[in-house]
């Protein structure tokens, strides 16, 4: 920036001319739409939902509430606003408020003006340092948010009548840029009350100065339904003085829940062990959050966050991972047993019902996992396909399989069953083209044999007695 004016001469003798924050998105949002730009990079599945809701608000220059369950990237959203804004804003240099240097309303920037004119200095500044965010708790006060008599000033010899003694809060130094507040209902009801004037006016008042402040601000907001209810809630007025009201959802399909998963997980490990995850269980991971968020036992009000998808998709690498150290291999596969150990990553992610019992999540979240691989199983083969393996177990055998066991261990055990390493064979082909053949071939076997036992347990087929991760499966 430093080829930029730098007093207020120079920038009106480039020509520059100041426009409103939201004239300024408006006017950026359709210099990207011409040129077909990706306006929110890395937020998938909201194309043809959620985006065009904010291009609205934007284009209608609204402010702007994001409502949505927890977990659906609404203050990532928000954040990514700022790539709407000018890539540099000029300010009086010194300002606390960003103050226009064509029409200042700070004291400070007015007597800069005044007295310096011409050679009034100029400074410039970026994009992110026009965005700032409150999380609302009930602690937050409206000297927070507007600002207050700064009594250091006042001892340092101000007198109380100057404005020179004011402290400014976050809403006036985010003037000309975003105010993001998080979690709107948490602010107590006298507190938005607080936000009418600056919503509709966009003016402040600080204690009884008989100054107001004529803010240019984008105003924007998140908030959780549930809040309405339990915690808290927006009040009317307020709602009412919101422009647009932007609706977020959880991924619409498995697929898209996948993809979304992909992208956010830590999935690119820092060790020497190479991690293959077969798409099948990568829909086992995301089914059991899908089912989650219609179960009669989880609280549909809270939600069921992305987040409990890519915690169970990290920590079922983890536990092959694990594995593969403990057994001195240097590529594995990810097996259903590894789902053992997902209630670690999804204690937390469910809030139950209040009828709920205590050490329900736990049974809960392992019944979700069965059913998810239930549901997989149906997608890709049918249980009769498979009539050898349950003939195995009614001759009274039993098969142990887990975490804990090496792969040629398993496949060992495997092999006594009548024509499984054929059946396992070939729909690792179908499940797993990418990893079947390579060297990861055995561990494909061995993750598709153990999909193939639980999907047959799920059918009530054979039975199953489990212990942490690893399985005995019998008649």
């Amino acid at each position: 920036m430093t080829d930029r004016p730098r007093t207020l001469g120079q920038l009106r003798e480039s020509g520059y001319r100041p426009r409103s924050v939201k004239s300024e998105m408006r006017q950026n949002l359709l210099e990207k739409l011409r040129r077909g730009d990706t306006l929110f990079p890395g937020i998938l599945g909201y194309d043809q939902t959620v985006i065009p809701q904010i291009q609205n608000a934007i284009l209608s220059r609204h402010d702007m509430l994001f409502l949505g369950l927890r977990g659906q990237g609404k203050t990532r959203m928000l954040r990514m606003l700022t790539q709407f804004l000018d890539e540099a804003l000029p300010v009086v240099a010194g300002s606390e408020i960003n103050d226009d240097p064509f029409h200042p309303i700070s004291k400070f920037a007015r007597d800069q003006v005044l007295t310096r004119g011409d050679d009034c200095p100029i400074e410039w500044i970026g994009r992110d340092e026009r965005y700032h965010e409150k999380l609302a708790t009930p602690d937050v006060t409206i000297a927070d948010l507007i600002g207050e008599v700064d009594l250091i000033k006042h001892a340092e010899g101000k007198h109380l009548s100057s404005e020179d003694v004011m402290h400014y809060g976050l809403i006036p130094r985010s003037n000309r840029g975003i105010f993001c507040m998080n979690e709107l209902p948490d602010l107590s009801p006298k507190i938005q009350v607080g936000l009418f004037n600056v919503l509709e006016e966009r003016d402040v008042q600080i204690r009884g100065f008989a100054i107001r402040l004529n803010l240019d601000l984008q105003m924007v907001f998140s908030a959780n339904p549930e809040d309405y209810t339990n915690r808290g809630r927006i009040v009317t007025p307020l709602k009412d003085r919101i422009g647009s009201v932007v609706q977020t959802h959880y991924p619409l399909t498995r697929e898209l829940g996948i993809e979304i998963t992909e992208a956010n997980a830590w999935s690119d490990r820092d060790g020497e062990i190479e991690v293959h995850v077969p798409q099948f269980l990568k829909e086992v991971v995301e089914e059991t959050s899908r089912l989650a968020r219609t179960s009669g036992h989880v609280n549909q009000a809270s939600g069921v966050s992305v987040r409990m998808s890519i915690a169970n998709y990290e920590c079922m690498l983890s536990n092959a991972e694990r594995r593969a150290v403990s057994v001195g291999t240097g590529v594995v596969v990810p097996r259903v047993s590894d789902l053992a150990f997902l209630g670690a990553s999804s204690r937390g992610k469910l809030e139950l019902n209040m009828t709920e019992e205590a050490g329900e999540e736990d049974r809960l979240i392992t019944r979700l996992v069965e059913e998810a691989v239930k549901n997989v199983f149906d997608a890709h083969c049918k249980p009769g396909r498979f009539r050898n393996v349950v003939e195995y177990f009614d001759a009274g055998n039993s098969l142990e399989v887990g975490d804990g066991l090496s792969t040629d261990e398993c496949l060992s055990r495997i092999g006594e069953i009548r024509d499984f390493r054929k059946q396992i064979d070939d729909l690792a082909s179908e499940l797993a083209p990418d990893i079947n053949g390579g060297g990861a071939a055995d561990e494909l076997r061995v993750s598709v044999a153990e999909f193939i036992l639980e999907g047959l347990h799920c059918h009530n087929r054979i039975n199953k007695q489990r212990t942490a991760g690893q399985a005995v499966y019998r008649m």
